[in-house]
C-alpha cells in the first residue's frame, strides 16, 4: 500500500474532503483539482528530493567566507518546489494562490517530507509570509509577504538567543528607533537591531536572492532599559539585503552577519545558523539615520510589545509542520523497514509443545516478515505513523473550518485546536521517532550502517521532539493552559467528539469494545487532569506534565483510530484489513499504558521535583 492510496482514504473516504468545494472559497475545485495537485507534488517529491537524501546528508552546507554553499540538488529542489505553486497554495486568487485548502497543502507536502525532509521546502518562508499578512500593513504584505509567496525571497523566524533558548522572555536583542520621525520610510516604524539569534533554519544561503528574517527584540524604555518579561518583544522585518517600497533590491546588504553553521546530528541537508544583527560588519547609512550606519534595520509589525503573541501565529502553523515532518519521516522508515522484512530470509519456524520449543534446521529459512515480533514492530509502527497522519490531517482541516466554516463552527474548530496542536506536535515527534528506531532494529545490524536509509531517518527525526518547543514545553502549554482555557471549553468539546465517535463505533461489534476502551481512557485523563489540579498549586500540577502530554496524546491517537476504522467496516481489501489490525493494535498495546502516566500525574508525585541537585 502506498502512501498516495492512504492520503486518497484519509482525504476522500474519512475527511470527506470533496465536500469542501460547497464553500464559496473552494468553489472551482473538486477531486480532480485536488488530485492533480497532489500528483504534481508526488512526482516532484520523487525526481527532485527523494533521489538526494543521502547526498544532502553528506554534503553539509558550508561556508567559503562570502557564502553557504549547498548541492546543487538543493537549488534544483527548491526551484522546482516554488514553481509549483505550493508556497501560495492556500491564499487568494488575486495574489497568485490557489485557494486550496488548507487539509490539501498539508498532504501534499507530506510528499516532501517523506522524499528528504532534510532538504526542506517553504514551512517557514510560508509561516513567515503569513504572519504578515495577518499582522503586517499593506505595503509590508506587499513588498514582502508576496515575494515571498512566489520564491524570490525565502523567510525565517528568529527567536532563540544563546543565553535565552526557549526562555523568550530573556531575550537581549535591541531594537531602539532610527530617525528623529518614523515617517522615514514607507515599510513602516524603522529600527535599528542589534543582538544574536541562534537556531535560525535557512538563516544564510543562496536559494532565493532575499532573505526576510522575522526577529523578536525589545524596545528599550526612556532610561534606555529593557523591560522584563514577554510583555516588552515586538517584532521586527530584517531582511538580508535592503529593499525598497516598491520592493528593488539596492544592492545593499543589511548588517545581518553569519556567525557560524551548527553541524548537527541530522536534518543536514537545510542550514541551521547563529546570526549577528548589528555588529556592524555591514554598516548601513539610512536618510534621517541618527546611527553611525550600524545595527540591522528593522521595521516594525504592528504594535510594539505584542510581538510574542504575532509570533505564536507562525509558531502554531510550524507545530502543526513539525508534526507532519516526524509523521512522514516515521512513514519512510517502516515502508523501508516493511520492504526488508519482506526480502530478508532468517530464522525458521517454531513448533513444539509446552515443554520444548524445537526448531528444524533442515527447513529452509523464513522471510523476517513471518516472525511475530516482527510483526509486532511493524504494526508498533504502522499504528504510529498512519494515526499521526491522520491526526495532522485532521487538524489541517480544523484550520480550514476556522477560516471559511460559519461562526460556530469556526469557533470550535479554533478551541479544538487549542487543545490539539500540543499533541499534534509532540506525539509524532516522540512516537515517530520510535518508529525508526524500530525500523532501525529490523533491519538488524544493517540498520545502523549508511548501507540502509533507516538510520538517517532516526537522525533526522530526533530534532523533531526539540523544534518548534521541546516535549517539556508542549507538556505545560497543554496541562498549565489548553485544558483550562475558557473554562475548559476546548477539552469539553475534545471529550464530546470522542463520545460520538464511540457511540458510533458501539454499533459495529468488532469496535464495541474498543469504544468502551475509549470512554474508559477518557475517564481517567479527566479525572487525572482534576486531580492534578485540585490543590490548586502549579508546581505541583506541573511536575508531570510530560506524561500527562504522553497519556493524552495517546487518548487522542486512539481516539483517531476508533474514528478511522469504523470507516472502513464495508471494505475488505487488504489495506483497511491492515488498518483494522493497527487499531486493534494501538488498543491492545499502547492505550493500556496511559495507566502509569497517569498514575503519577493523579498523585501529584514530586519525586523528580524535589531531588535535591547533590542527589544527582
Amino acid at each position: 500500500m502506498s502512501h498516495r492510496s492512504t492520503l486518497d482514504f484519509l482525504l476522500y473516504e474519512w475527511l470527506d474532503v470533496s465536500n469542501f468545494q460547497k464553500r464559496a472559497r473552494f468553489s472551482d475545485h473538486n477531486r480532480e483539482t485536488f488530485d492533480a495537485v497532489l500528483d504534481t507534488c508526488e512526482r516532484i517529491a520523487r525526481e527532485k528530493y527523494a533521489p538526494f537524501n543521502r547526498l544532502v546528508d553528506i554534503e553539509e552546507p558550508r561556508f567559503d567566507g562570502e557564502k553557504v554553499i549547498l548541492p546543487k540538488a538543493t537549488h534544483d529542489a527548491h526551484q522546482a518546489y516554488a514553481e509549483s505553486g505550493m508556497l501560495s497554495a492556500s491564499q487568494d486568487y488575486d495574489i497568485g494562490g490557489m485557494q486550496l485548502p488548507y487539509t490539501l497543502e498539508a498532504a501534499a507536502n507530506s510528499f516532501f517530507a517523506m522524499a528528504s525532509v532534510s532538504m526542506g521546502s517553504g514551512l517557514l518562508t510560508v509561516g513567515n509570509a503569513n504572519l504578515l499578512m495577518a499582522h503586517g500593513s499593506d505595503l509590508q504584505k506587499q513588498v514582502f509577504a508576496l515575494n515571498e509567496f512566489s520564491g524570490r525571497w525565502s523567510g525565517t523566524m528568529c527567536l532563540s538567543e544563546p543565553q535565552a533558548g526557549s526562555s523568550l522572555s530573556d531575550v537581549l536583542t535591541r531594537a531602539t528607533p532610527d530617525g528623529e520621525t518614523f515617517s522615514s520610510d514607507a515599510l513602516g516604524p524603522r529600527y535599528r537591531l542589534r543582538g544574536n539569534k541562534m537556531w535560525i533554519s535557512a538563516g544564510e544561503h543562496e536559494l532565493t536572492e532575499n532573505i526576510i528574517h522575522l526577529v523578536l527584540a525589545k524596545i528599550p524604555d526612556a532610561d534606555g532599559q529593557l523591560i522584563p518579561g514577554v510583555k516588552g518583544i515586538s517584532l521586527f522585518i530584517v531582511p538580508k539585503k535592503m529593499v525598497n517600497s516598491k520592493g528593488e533590491l539596492s544592492g545593499e546588504r543589511n548588517d545581518v552577519a553569519l556567525a557560524g553553521l551548527n553541524h548537527k546530528c541530522g536534518w543536514r541537508g537545510t542550514t541551521n545558523t547563529l546570526l549577528n544583527f548589528g555588529e556592524g560588519k555591514y554598516p548601513v547609512i539610512t536618510d534621517n539615520s541618527l546611527s553611525d550606519g550600524s545595527g540591522a534595520v528593522g521595521y516594525l509589525v504592528g504594535e510594539p510589545g505584542k510581538g510574542l503573541s504575532y509570533m505564536f501565529h507562525m509558531m502554531n502553523e510550524a507545530r502543526i509542520g513539525v508534526g507532519m515532518a516526524a509523521t512522514m519521516l516515521g512513514m519512510a522508515g517502516y515502508e523501508a523497514s516493511l520492504t526488508y522484512a519482506k526480502n530478508r530470509p532468517q530464522g525458521r519456524p517454531v513448533a513444539g509443545g509446552t515443554q520444548k520449543v524445537v526448531k528444524d534446521a533442515a527447513q529452509a529459512q523464513v522471510r523476517i516478515i513471518e516472525h511475530a515480533d516482527v510483526k509486532r514492530m511493524l504494526l508498533a509502527q504502522k499504528s504510529y505513523c498512519e494515526g499521526a497522519l491522520a491526526l495532522e490531517l485532521y487538524c489541517a482541516k480544523l484550520v480550514d473550518e476556522q477560516h471559511t466554516g460559519s461562526t460556530e463552527s469556526a469557533n470550535e474548530a479554533r478551541l479544538l485546536l487549542e487543545v490539539l496542536t500540543p499533541i499534534a506536535k509532540s506525539f509524532p515527534s516522540e512516537w515517530c521517532l520510535e518508529a525508526n528506531s524500530l525500523a532501525i532494529q529490523i533491519h538488524g545490524g544493517y540498520g545502523y550502517t549508511r548501507d540502509f536509509p533507516v538510520e538517517q531517518y532516526w537522525r533526522d527525526n530526533r530534532l523533531n521532539m526539540i523544534h518548534e518547543g521541546t516535549h517539556g514545553i508542549q507538556a505545560m502549554d497543554l496541562l498549565g493552559r489548553k485544558v483550562l482555557m475558557e473554562e475548559g471549553r476546548g477539552f469539553k468539546l475534545l471529550a464530546a467528539r470522542m463520545h460520538a465517535s464511540a457511540e458510533k463505533a458501539m454499533a459495529l461489534p468488532e469496535s464495541a469494545v474498543h469504544a468502551l476502551s475509549l470512554k474508559e481512557a477518557l475517564n481517567k485523563v479527566t479525572a487525572a487532569t482534576q486531580l492534578a489540579w485540585s490543590t490548586g498549586q502549579a508546581q505541583e500540577a506541573l511536575a508531570n506534565a510530560v506524561p500527562y502530554l504522553q497519556a493524552f496524546g495517546h487518548l487522542v491517537v486512539s481516539w483517531i483510530w476508533l474514528d478511522v476504522s469504523t470507516s472502513c467496516r464495508e471494505s475488505v481489501s487488504s489495506a483497511h484489513v491492515g488498518r483494522m489490525a493497527a487499531a486493534q493494535y494501538f488498543f491492545h498495546y499502547e492505550l493500556p499504558k496511559i495507566d502509569a502516566w497517569l498514575q503519577v500525574v493523579s498523585r501529584r508525585d514530586m519525586t523528580c521535583a524535589n531531588l535535591a541537585e547533590d542527589a544527582f
